[in-house]
């Protein structure tokens, strides 16, 4: 299998992804902007030929790379990225090379939002009530059937950039007269609740191979607007009506030999899961990691062995729950790392800081632990996370 990984480099782990191609009996070729010589060890020797360009924003770089690879290696049988951000510049490669995988022309289906209702209502999953409006008059029939609080954000995009709870009229307006016109939004109703995602792999046939669920009690789009540090916790288990609703969207997607990271909300009114959007591809927020260390397991490398060689997969028993705990530069905490590490050192399984471009949401560093015990790990969180004073 000759495989195109564009940006090897960045993110971290896509370090990882690449050398268990590579042990799977891949031909791993990169693209690249970062020069060879500053790649880590373990990325080139997974590499067997790196291309580098000038900008991954250049389309037709990345053409003539894929030019060159081809011409030196035969047909291309996959090109990842496994990153949100280049969805459309890898479903682009692939139409025009007739690569395998989804294609421009379904491509937005899974990046604009208000596109991704329309196949929750296929699955049969409750969705988030929303209005495209462009304009205060224009949303004013979804409010009155809503109320405040709502929440705008992005139609295309991940994360929780550009995304704000709007709480009363004045809130709306200032939103209406201050937002980029070159930027669409959507405006939803706000739904009270946490997130549980329904996270893994689904093979080349659309049979879910593997899947996890983590668990976010605070906001993502609050942990951004208001610069605070961030928890979640990895589940042992999926429940029953989590995986009902992610096997029902992946359904109605028809999404094929792909990582999936599914948000749902179960609402604190009611108890109803409520699809919130989808991505296919990796999670992010070291999620890959915490799903090795809940279940003992190396989602890279069974991730690879599904791609190369259509393997099966598992079965997996989820061991333990695993923590993530950030920290954020400006603010002051009780305990030192010192403290930490003596308190809960024979639970902690990861430490690191974490890349700039990141950190608005994940932190400036984190913390991964894990025990059988979901309340330890709550404790573990409260910890790292109690601020002076």
């Amino acid at each position: 299998m000759n495989f195109i990984f564009f940006s090897p480099h960045f993110p971290r782990n896509s370090t990882d992804f690449c050398s268990q191609l590579h042990q799977q009996g891949a031909t791993v070729l990169g693209i690249g902007d970062a020069e060879y010589d500053q790649l880590e060890d373990k990325l080139k020797s997974a590499l067997t030929e790196y291309y580098k360009v000038s900008s991954l924003e250049n389309y037709g770089e990345i053409l003539r790379a894929v030019g060159y690879f081809t011409h030196q290696y035969g047909k291309i049988d996959r090109f990842e990225s496994l990153n949100e951000y280049w969805l459309e510049q890898d479903a682009a490669i692939r139409t025009d090379f007739n690569i395998y995988g989804t294609k421009t022309d379904f491509v937005y289906n899974l990046k604009q939002k208000s596109k991704m209702k329309e196949f929750f209502r296929k699955s049969g999953v409750n969705t988030v009530q929303f209005s495209t409006g462009t304009t205060r008059d224009s949303v004013q029939d979804f409010i009155r059937s809503t109320g405040f609080p709502l929440v705008v954000k992005p139609d295309l995009g991940s994360g929780a950039s550009m995304t704000y709870k709007i709480n009363n009229e004045a809130e709306l307006q200032q939103f209406f007269d201050t937002k980029p016109d070159d930027v669409a939004f959507i405006i939803e109703e706000f739904i009270d609740g946490v997130i549980l995602t329904y996270d893994g792999l689904v093979d080349i046939e659309g049979n879910v191979r593997f899947a996890v669920s983590h668990l976010f009690e605070n906001s993502v789009m609050d942990v951004v607007n208001t610069d605070n540090h961030l928890y979640y916790f990895c589940l042992k288990d999926v429940s029953p009506e989590v995986e009902l609703a992610g096997r029902n969207i992946l359904k109605a997607f028809d999404i094929k030999e792909r990582f999936f990271h599914i948000e749902l909300f179960k609402s604190n009114k009611d108890g109803r899961i409520i699809a919130l959007e989808v991505n296919m591809r990796p999670p992010g927020a070291w999620m890959t990691d915490a799903i090795n260390f809940s279940y003992d397991v190396d989602v890279y490398r069974e991730w690879a062995r599904m791609v190369v060689h259509n393997e099966a997969l598992g079965p997996f028993e989820g061991k333990y729950y695993t923590g993530y705990a950030s920290r954020k530069q400006h603010k002051h905490y009780s305990h030192s790392h010192e403290d930490i590490y003596r308190m809960y050192g024979d639970k902690i399984v990861n430490y690191a800081g974490i890349e700039e471009v990141f950190s608005r949401a994940m932190g400036n560093s984190a913390y991964q632990f894990r025990s059988a015990d979901l309340a330890d790990v709550r404790d573990i969180v409260n910890y790292i996370q109690q601020e002076e004073g």
